[in-house]
């Protein structure tokens, strides 16, 4: 038995091809910025940096577990965005690696400088740190949802 199927003809493929593109485009435009869930990661990455004002630096240092529960917290707010767009990024782009990867540098050397104030006993100091992770951690959390309309956009 043989399957005996119709071959498009190339006028239908580009036809196809430019109303999927069409769709994207479409789709792109109107996808909004999830303001708020964008300053909830900057919030989370404040919590953390933050978190240093509450550890004791020296000989009998434990390092927090807000560490982990800021991962968590990041999973549920990707888990949100991802509601609250209803698109599922499967490719987010190089930029939004570069934006992600520099919000962990970031927070993790806004921590260290953190945990020196905290070890010069200037732990109100670490509200300057906190702020700044804040910043700088909406901030990029912006340009990697752009990132991701933008693949969205070239498909």
């Amino acid at each position: 038995m043989e399957n005996d199927f119709d071959r498009p003809t190339r006028e239908a493929a580009v036809e196809a091809l430019n109303t999927l593109h069409s769709d994207r485009e479409r789709l792109a435009n109107t996808v909004e910025v999830p303001r708020l869930l964008l300053v909830a990661f900057g919030a989370l990455g404040a919590w953390w940096v933050a978190a240093a004002a509450t550890t004791d630096p020296g000989a009998n240092y434990e390092p927090p577990t807000s560490g982990w529960l800021a991962l968590v917290g990041g999973l549920v707010i990707v888990y949100l965005i991802r509601r609250e767009s209803g698109i599922r990024f499967r490719v987010m782009g190089a930029r939004a690696g570069w934006a992600v990867a520099g919000i962990v540098v970031t927070c993790l050397v806004l921590f260290s400088i953190s945990l020196g104030l905290v070890s010069f006993d200037l732990r109100w100091a670490v509200t300057v740190t906190s702020t700044t992770a804040f910043l700088v951690t909406t901030w990029l959390a912006g340009v990697a949802y752009r990132s991701a309309i933008a693949e969205l956009r070239r498909g």
